[in-house]
C-alpha cells in the first residue's frame, strides 16, 4: 500500500474533520464518486433532453435508418460518442461505488 506523506495526511484530516486518515480518505473518495456519478448523470440527462429520447433509442434509430438527423454529421457522431462515454463511465463508477461502500 502506498505511503501518504504526513503533510497530506494532516491536510485530509483537517479538510474533512475526520478522526483518522482512513476516515478522511473514505469520506473524500466517497464524495468524489458521488460527484462523478452526478456529473455523468447530468450529461446523460442533457443528451436525453437534446435528442428527446434515450441512448438506446438513438442506437435503434441509427440502425433502422430512421434518425431524423444525419447520423454521420459531426454533431451526431460527437453526441453519440460523448453520450456513450458518459453511460460507460457511469456504469464503471457505479461498480466501484458498490464495491467500495
Amino acid at each position: 500500500m502506498p505511503v501518504m506523506s504526513a503533510k497530506l495526511s494532516e491536510a485530509l484530516v483537517k479538510a474533512t474533520y475526520a478522526r483518522s486518515v482512513e476516515d478522511a480518505f473514505h469520506q473524500i473518495f466517497s464524495e468524489y464518486l458521488e460527484l462523478k456519478l452526478s456529473r455523468l448523470q447530468k450529461t446523460i440527462n442533457d443528451f436525453q433532453e437534446k435528442w428527446g429520447f434515450s441512448f438506446e433509442e438513438l442506437k435503434k434509430q441509427i440502425k433502422n435508418n430512421t434518425l431524423k438527423k444525419d447520423p454521420y454529421s459531426f454533431e451526431s457522431e460527437e453526441d453519440f460518442w460523448e453520450w456513450e462515454e458518459a453511460i460507460t463511465l457511469k456504469e464503471h463508477y457505479s461498480t466501484i461505488k458498490n464495491q467500495w461502500m
